[in-house]
């Protein structure tokens, strides 16, 4: 199985939104693809609630049935549209992804 963690900061607006909507919505579009990308077993988001200066915004929590479940998600039509609203909203990323 393969883990995919992401943390993104966001912007304070973007998309005509602030940072707080701004992360609802990357919560909502990340948890939609929820049974919609081959090999995509489990797929959670979650806002930061501490707001402390090494906090990050938004964490991605995913599980993959193997490191080729994981590519496919990269450039799957799904993930990309979301991807699209991301980039444009975020002003940081880090991410690891791992084996267990």
């Amino acid at each position: 199985m393969v883990r995919h963690l992401v943390m993104w900061r966001l912007k304070d607006h973007a998309h005509g939104n602030d940072k707080a909507a701004n992360a609802r919505l990357f919560k909502q579009k990340l948890e939609s693809l929820a049974g919609r990308i081959p090999g995509l077993l489990r797929i959670e988001a979650g806002i930061d609630f501490s707001c402390t200066p090494a906090s990050f915004d938004v964490v991605l929590y995913s599980e993959f049935t193997d490191r080729m479940a994981l590519e496919g998600y990269q450039t799957h039509p799904l993930h990309e549209a979301v991807k699209a609203f991301i980039v444009g909203a975020s002003a940081d990323r880090v991410v690891v992804d791992y084996e267990d």
